[in-house]
């Protein structure tokens, strides 16, 4: 009982050891090279379980095919306006699809692991041609930044080795380094002090040009106002003229409205004073005065004549 117990656990090692060394299964984004006493086999692509020979006779490496990222260090760029930059980019590659691509690929590399520095210093050889490009056209809205991304995935794919494919390059840090960065905030310092002082001389010449018209406009305004002013003055003095004829023609009245306004004037509002009645304008108050030809009461005496009658209001 004991020996067949032993003899069938046997035999189940036995046949596993068999199937472990005989099959090899490949997933869905592998492809296995197999390779018969060290010479080339073939590329298996297909996904699932395969057979191979046992023991050393067949051996199976096994590549990822999916997209792999590599990057590069910082590295030191001159760009075209004389501006030292820092750059940093990122590749997306694969192995090829083609069978003598994997093939190349394993017997240059062995796996993906091996190809990692080469491709680092691949990409960051193919940094230089940013080199190309101005400072300002690598940033912005409208840079040229795919474009020179473009240039460099092209030198990348000239240089590559048999069995890499690039698929993408990405720039993603571009920075100055810090002597650089301090030369461009002087120049930036620099064309913004330009700028401020180009907008003060503007505000200067367009605040100079409205005070000017402001000038103008306010002697066209004197002008015409002195103009209207002497037109109504000469107006004036015509109307003052033909009162003053017809004053002269009736001397009499004109001198009594005089007296009229005289006494007015003096007798406004609550006020005590002594005069002299037989004195004009206050001549007229007195009831006794005489009255001339025209009907208009007369003084009797002139001021500096003494004597003369008082009176109160």
């Amino acid at each position: 009982m004991n020996r067949t117990i032993t003899a069938s656990v046997a035999g189940i090692i036995v046949l596993v050891l068999i199937l472990f060394n005989t099959t090899f299964t490949v997933n869905f984004h592998e492809l296995a090279v197999t390779t018969r006493l060290g010479r080339e086999a073939g590329i298996v692509r297909e996904p699932g379980l395969h057979f191979k020979l046992p023991f050393f006779i067949d051996t199976v490496a096994k590549l990822d095919t999916r997209s792999q990222l590599v990057r590069s260090p910082m590295v030191t760029v001159q760009t075209a306006d004389d501006q030292q930059v820092l750059v940093q980019a990122f590749m997306l590659w694969k192995i090829g699809d083609e069978d003598q691509q994997a093939q190349s690929f394993y017997n240059s590399y062995g796996s993906l692991g091996g190809v990692q520095s080469e491709l680092e210093t691949l990409l960051q050889g193919s940094m230089t041609q940013v080199g190309g490009y101005r400072f300002d056209e690598l940033i912005g809205a409208n840079s040229k930044l795919p474009e020179a991304e473009s240039s460099i995935l092209a030198d990348v794919k000239d240089n590559a080795t048999a069995g890499v494919v690039p698929l993408s390059v990405g720039i993603s840090r571009i920075v100055f380094p810090q002597k650089t960065t301090t030369a461009v905030m002087r120049r930036m310092s620099a064309v913004q002090e330009t700028l401020a002082n180009l907008e003060v001389s503007r505000g200067q010449t367009e605040a100079n040009t409205i005070k000017q018209q402001a000038t103008a406009q306010a002697q066209i305004i004197r002008d015409f106002a002195e103009q209207w002013a002497a037109s109504i003055e000469a107006r004036g003095n015509e109307e003052a003229t033909r009162y003053y004829e017809q004053m002269r023609e009736h001397a009499d009245l004109a001198i009594f409205l005089s007296w009229l306004e005289t006494l007015r004037a003096g007798l406004r509002g609550s006020t005590t004073f002594v005069t002299d009645m037989t004195k004009a304008p206050f001549h007229l108050i007195d009831l006794d005065a005489p009255v001339g030809e025209s009907g208009i009461p007369k003084p009797v005496g002139a001021y500096g004549d003494g004597g003369g009658a008082g009176g109160d209001r």
